[in-house]
């Protein structure tokens, strides 16, 4: 394939484009100038990733074998500080640099002991960035280590060394590892040092569960919380976590380890009467939200062994099969891989993409599930019947579906008749504003820009999908408009290249039943239409609490931080005004606060953690009660905006 370029007319500015022009960004000044492609953002997620990559140095330890205790203390003055007892990183003369080891470790990108040189058989910090991208973006950092008897220190500020790694002094007694101090630096994490301790914790007992005989703790002195995490039982014990809420259908879950070549599988599994699935994936203990060819294997295995268990001992006919979404209807399961060479999609690792992991997945879970099965009939038969009623559910879906489709054929493009389309043809340039009620969806209609935005009003609230199969969801009146406009299908026929919007915008009233609908249908997407999240496609609109107004001045606010400054400016004689619905707004008004593009504030909606997710979904939507219950007692003080 070639292509001509044809030459340009001479610009009088080329003349100053010259070798002089072209920066070479020294050291780790690269990461200071786009910390966005070392660790994704410079918002929480990207202040909570610092802390990651240094506990993942640790972590890495514990896989090796060397180390059993972690410590992570965030103090009063949001110094980070990490402690291990692992070997202590090498601190003498590294031959191409001349420098010490660690020097070059907390200094130079891409390096450290995961690339093939005997440092780490497993790891999770593949790229071997961690230690250095911290101490870029900090404004000063520390490290500290215990190694054959001597205490070795070095200082940095913006990671630049302050002077050579030294001796300290003798340890003592006797003890080994690295202690690791940084403070993140306010010119890059504008938003300050802003850690969530509960965001923290849920990382920190995921890493636990995944690194069995790992004791690990975290220390928040801002705030006097404190948690530890050790589990003998590694992912079974997960497992266990994850159903503590749900009704199982088997006690005892199955459980298998094995070596391969390829790498290391780990595989935890245990049915509930849900109607969900929660899978959660990892390779070396990193969260691989998106999937990947170890989570391919595994679905495959699960399919393959549970119908062939269930035709040779007679549940079913030869000629029938459950399907995958049948076999894992109320499944949860942990798949865990380690290995040493990963291939991760990006730094942020989404998604494992070892062509050999499948294999190698498969055939542990064939083997070790089949064993299983054989030697629990009953636990097996309980198994088979959950798997063979969720096919019976499908099929009643299906027919639900084509009657459905078969309504929907007598309009055009089958398209809700509420549904008030927009004229733009070109998905990734159309939106949908989901609203509740015909007032809301009266000034949406009235109020949007005709050419790209959609207006899809719903009746009331929408099923809870937390506690519903899919026949009946198909069997609701408002989930069948919404499934029908979007164009993407449900179920097993979900197909996101049928997407019609690329932007999907809930828009609810700022009050409590607004919130129960935006939850609602956070759920059905969630449990339903999840890569639709994973895709950053699903947004929440902002629309103001207040209309603060003096004379002809006026100021719409979205918080009561943002109402007390307005009447502060505007004087206490200004006039305010409550919208609870969005009813209440005129036309102009919802398209100047809440729907213009150039003034409006849309939340992307993202799943930072799948098992945190999981489990709040669980605890607010599901069957169990005392979690939820706990769960509003705990969290009554917090509540700023509630009804009377």
């Amino acid at each position: 394939m070639s292509a001509t370029i044809a030459a340009k007319p001479k610009n009088e500015n080329s003349a100053g484009y010259d070798a002089s022009a072209i920066q070479v960004l020294e050291g780790l000044e690269a990461v200071r100038r786009r910390p966005g492609m070392y660790i994704g953002s410079t918002d929480q997620r990207g202040l909570h990733h610092l802390v990651r990559e240094v506990v993942d140095n640790s972590v890495d330890e514990a896989l090796g074998g060397h180390c059993d205790t972690i410590v992570c203390r965030i103090g009063k003055d949001n110094v980070v500080t990490v402690s291990d007892n692992g070997r202590g990183i090498p601190v003498d003369k590294h031959a191409k640099s001349n420098k010490s080891a660690l020097e070059v470790i907390m200094t130079v990108l891409h390096a450290g002991g995961k690339f093939g040189g005997g440092g780490y058989k497993v790891s999770g910090g593949l790229h071997g960035v961690g230690a250095s991208v911290v101490n870029a973006l900090s404004t000063w950092c520390k490290v500290e280590v215990k190694r054959g008897g001597k205490l070795y220190r070095q200082e940095y500020e913006r990671g630049k060394p302050k002077y050579a790694v030294k001796t300290v002094g003798p340890v003592e007694d006797g003890s080994h590892g690295t202690t690791t101090s940084f403070l993140a630096d306010t010119d890059i994490f504008v938003a300050g040092h802003d850690y969530n301790y509960e965001s923290l914790v849920q990382w920190f007992r995921e890493t636990a569960y995944l690194t069995r005989g790992l004791k690990l703790t975290l220390i928040d002195e801002r705030s006097d919380h404190e948690a530890t995490f050790y589990f003998e039982g590694g992912i079974v014990s997960f497992v266990r976590h994850l159903n503590r809420n749900r009704h199982v259908v088997h006690e005892r879950p199955f459980y298998v380890s094995k070596e391969t070549p390829a790498c290391l599988v780990e595989v935890a599994l245990q049915y509930n009467d849900s109607y969900g699935e929660s899978t959660h994936t990892f390779a070396n203990n990193i969260s691989t939200i998106d999937g990947g060819t170890h989570l391919s294997g595994f679905k495959s295995a699960l399919t393959r062994t549970i119908n062939d268990y269930a035709k040779r001992n007679g549940f079913m006919k030869n000629d029938e099969a459950l399907s995958g979404e049948d076999v894992r209807e109320g499944l949860t399961a942990i798949v865990s891989v380690k290995l040493g060479e990963p291939q991760f999609e990006g730094q942020t690792k989404g998604k494992l993409g070892n062509a050999e992991v499948a294999g190698a997945v498969q055939n542990v879970v064939n083997e070790g599930l089949g064993g299983f099965l054989e030697e629990n009939p009953q636990i097996a038969k309980r198994i088979i019947d959950k798997c063979l009623n969720a096919a019976r559910a499908r099929e009643a879906a299906r027919k639900a579906r084509e009657l459905v489709q078969r309504k929907g054929g007598l309009e055009s493009f089958s398209l809700p008749g509420k549904l008030a389309d927009c004229s733009e043809r070109d998905p990734a340039r159309a939106e949908i504003y989901i609203v509740e009620g015909d007032s809301a969806g009266g000034s949406a209609k009235q109020g949007r820009d005709r050419r790209y935005q959609a207006i899809l009003p719903l009746r009331g609230k929408i099923l809870n999908v937390e506690k519903a199969r899919l026949d009946k969801m198909l069997q609701n009146n408002e989930i069948r408009t919404l499934v029908t406009a979007l164009g993407t299908s449900i179920g097993d026929q979900f197909d996101i290249s049928k997407l019609r919007y690329h932007r999907v915008i809930i828009m609810t009233d700022a009050d409590v039943d607004g919130a129960h609908i935006r939850t609602l249908l956070l759920t059905f997407f969630y449990r339903n239409l999840e890569q639709l999240i994973l895709d950053g496609r699903v947004f929440i609109a902002q629309p103001p609490l207040y209309r603060v107004k003096a004379g002809k001045e006026e100021r719409w606010v979205y918080t009561e931080e943002q109402r007390t400054e307005a009447v502060k400016e505007l004087g206490e004689k200004a006039e305010i005004q409550r919208y609870k619905g969005l009813g209440e707004m005129n036309p102009d008004q919802l398209w100047q606060t809440t729907m213009d593009p150039a003034q409006r504030t849309l939340m992307q909606v993202n799943i930072d953690d799948g098992v945190m997710a999981d489990e709040t979904f669980d605890m607010l939507m599901g069957a169990a009660v005392p979690p939820r219950k706990k769960f509003i007692q705990t969290h009554a003080r917090d509540v700023q905006n509630l009804d009377v």
